[in-house]
């Protein structure tokens, strides 16, 4: 009986083997792993996803939305208009006048990039509770007045005004409103599963809302690595559907009363309002069709209150109204431009809107990346055993071809996202298992050969030179990275204090860098060279480092700490000895920028380092930092990136001697508990303020905002910062600068 039952399963398993043999463990473990690639691509994990997005982002690199009409106007709050008008917030009473003016130029609609979420201070009756000595006549006067917000939302109910709010991570109480109300109507399913979703919700003041025509949200997610590629067109804030406020504006433009929600089992799909349907990923989200930064888009604020501009310019447009003043700026990163306001992408949301050639990704472009991986991985299968290498070779390239001409024949011509990648992907993991078995003995001889050459060399110098001979060549790489110099202040006072201890001086020198040189290290940091009591280092290279800036600034804070720790514990050893003591302090400057890191030097010896116009800026503002009496100076572009980590102060527009090209400088002062201290903000308000008067030459004004400057910075911080301005402002009053001086400071020495 037991026979009877084994026989067929002996004979089973024997056919199994057989068939086996003949297919290949190694196809078996191809198909095995183009099932598993399948279930990797439904589950989607985030390097596959940063992956895709990448390559859509090179497609947007490569073809740029042309730019053919100019249906949106941005009008900048600026730094024209901050100078000429006052520091925001404005009087509502003079944003109503800017709205007023816009209305009367013909503006088709009229949205804030600005959320007006408390009362305005300098309402008449605020003013009159504000003044202690104010006679009970004028008192009462200024409180029969109406409110600024009045007057304000007055102007609204006038215009096509959409009110920007924000959508928030906590729960926040509302109050009652009277809104308008917008109807919402969904074709195919709930969408609300899969929209982005907000807990709270800020809402502009009470009256200004309800006045409005329309309220939007103008908060944009970015992508994991920052970039901005994807705007929500409709969201969930506490609980309510809300529409984009750039969707919002093509909703009151069509003078529609209802906004309709397609979608499907898979999510979303689109939303539309009368003549505008727009297509959507699965969470409601637009992919954005980048086109390249437009100095075009915008107007000053300044202008249009002046009268400047014409109705040529407004009529019949949609305005966005925005800042790109940089106390103020709202700065994203796309993947065309590093650094655009944000405002500016609400405005290319509309433009891609209005010109019809908005980017989707179809819910059905998964079943498309499965199907696709499915053919040419069992293709790959089936042929790699019986080409010759060559033919593979070409085989595989033909299906790269096909796969990466198919994905931008899509976006070029429909532009729809169809993504290659995966496909790719999995083809190249089966091709390369297949070719890892063929060549398994290969592998294992090279390996032996690494382990000899081991003893003799760095393996990590071994390992890297078998994988790529060329790099014995000299020349390098370009890399967007971040530069620091470091140097002491005074070393030739304190090496002048060991002149009959040299042995002295070269223990200190150790004792001082190695805190310095951990510092650079535990970020990140690389270190190029030392040269003598000055060190160079930088980030982002040879390993990859997405926050190159953000590490460098920590470093250059570590290394002011570190120092500061050693000065205590020398002036303690100092003090028991009966020896002088002399602080060591170290000037540090920072740059962000394009280099070319590799190997440099000649054909008999060369180095790892770094080249690049970014290098000389680094080092140039470490010379500064003792003219500004800050330890630490930063060009704009690490600033810039670190602005919302760290205690930063706009120092000055300068040009460095040998360049022409003017940059803004800022000091590092300190992490984000000192940036969030009233003594630093009110500091760095006033130090806006003086930059503001004095490039504008009202040197009264700067030094008035001075004055203050020294009575808010109570640890005197930035005393010589302010004593340097001052020092100019007097030198100027003497000898005016010429007219066309823009706030350019040319430095003499390096």
């Amino acid at each position: 009986m037991i026979e009877l039952v084994l026989k067929p399963v002996v004979r089973l398993a024997a056919r199994l083997r057989h068939y086996v043999r003949v297919f290949g463990y190694a196809r078996m473990l191809c198909v095995a792993l183009l099932i598993a690639m399948l279930g990797i691509r439904v589950a989607d994990p985030i390097p596959l996803e940063e992956l895709r997005v990448r390559v859509f982002d090179g497609y947007q690199f490569l073809k740029p939305r042309q730019i053919t009409q100019r249906p949106v106007v941005i009008i900048d709050i600026d730094e024209k208009s901050l100078a000429k008008l006052g520091q925001w917030p404005w009087p509502r009473t003079r944003v109503a006048d800017l709205v007023k003016r816009l209305t009367d130029l013909g503006a088709a609609a009229i949205a804030f990039d600005i959320v007006f979420a408390e009362p305005d201070r300098l309402s008449p009756a605020l003013v009159a509770e504000s003044y202690r000595d104010l006679d009970d006549e004028s008192r009462a006067k200024l409180r029969s007045l109406p409110s600024n917000d009045k007057i304000f939302a007055d102007v609204l109910k006038q215009s096509p005004v959409v009110l920007g709010e924000s959508g928030l991570p906590n729960f926040v109480k509302q109050p009652d409103l009277n809104l308008p109300l917008t109807g919402l109507a969904t074709l195919g399913g709930d969408p609300k599963p899969f929209l982005l979703s907000f807990p709270g919700l800020l809402r502009n003041v009470p009256i200004l809302e309800e006045a409005a025509p329309g309220r939007g949200l103008f908060t944009i997610r970015t992508e994991r690595d920052g970039i901005v590629r994807r705007v929500p067109m409709i969201m969930q804030a506490q609980g309510d559907l809300m529409p984009s406020l750039s969707f919002e504006m093509l909703r009151i433009v069509t003078k529609s009363d209802t906004i309709l929600v397609k979608s499907d089992e898979a999510g979303v799909r689109s939303v539309a309002v009368p003549g505008f349907e727009i297509p959507t990923d699965r969470n409601g989200q637009l992919w954005v069709h980048f086109a390249k930064h437009d100095a075009a888009r915008y107007v000053s604020a300044a202008d249009v209150l002046d009268g400047v501009v014409g109705p040529d310019k407004i009529s019949r447009k949609l305005i966005l109204i925005g800042t790109s003043a940089v106390g103020l700026l709202d700065v994203k990163t796309t993947p065309l431009d590093p650094v655009m306001p944000g405002v500016e992408v609400h405005a290319q949301v509309l433009e891609s809107a209005l010109t019809r050639s908005v980017l989707s990704q179809p819910n059905y472009a998964i079943g498309a990346e499965l199907l696709t991986a499915i053919l040419f991985g069992l293709a790959i299968i089936i042929l790699a055993p019986i080409l010759s290498a060559i033919s593979l070779l070409i085989f595989g390239g033909v299906i790269v071809a096909i796969m990466v001409a198919t994905s931008w024949y899509f976006f070029a011509e429909h532009r729809l996202l169809i993504d290659f990648t995966f496909p790719l992907l999995a083809s190249t993991a089966i091709y390369l298992v297949l070719v890892f078995s063929s060549y398994f003995r290969e592998q294992a001889q090279r390996r032996r050969i690494r382990s000899a050459f081991g003893q003799y060399l760095s393996p990590a110098l071994v390992e890297q030179l078998a994988q790529s001979p060329e790099k014995l060549v000299l020349g390098g790489e370009e890399r967007d990275m971040t530069i620091m110099f470091s140097d002491v202040r005074g070393f030739t006072t304190i090496s002048e204090s060991f002149k009959h201890d040299p042995q002295g001086l070269t223990s200190l020198m150790n004792r001082f860098l190695t805190p310095l040189t951990n510092a650079i290290l535990d970020r990140k940091g690389t270190i190029d060279k030392y040269m003598g009591d000055a060190i160079m280092a930088f980030w982002n290279a040879p390993l990859t480092d997405q926050a190159h800036q953000i590490n460098a600034c920590e470093a250059a804070l570590d290394m002011i700490d570190r120092i500061e720790a050693l000065n205590v514990e020398r002036e303690r050893e100092a003090r028991e000895s009966g020896k002088p003591y002399i602080p060591m302090h170290v000037g540090i400057g920072l740059n962000t920028g394009t280099c070319v890191v590799g190997n440099m030097g000649s054909n008999l010896r060369f180095d790892y380092s770094v080249l690049g116009d970014s290098v000389n800026l680094a080092s140039r503002l470490e010379g500064q930092s003792k003219s500004y009496g800050v330890p630490i100076i930063a060009g704009s572009a690490t600033a810039l990136a670190a602005k919302d980590r760290f205690a930063i102060l706009e120092l000055d527009f300068i040009t460095v001697k040998g360049k022409k090209e003017p940059e803004v400088i800022y000091a590092i002062a300190g992490r984000e508990d000192m940036a969030q201290s009233a003594q630093f903000q009110r500091v760095r308000n006033l130090s806006i303020e003086m930059l503001a008067c004095y490039r504008s030459r009202d040197w009264d004004g700067a030094l008035t905002a001075i004055a203050r400057g020294r009575g808010a910075d109570q640890t005197n911080s930035f005393g010589m910062f302010f004593d340097l301005y001052a020092e100019r402002i007097e030198a100027f009053r003497k000898t005016p600068p010429p007219d066309d001086w823009n706030g350019v400071f040319a430095l003499t020495t390096k």
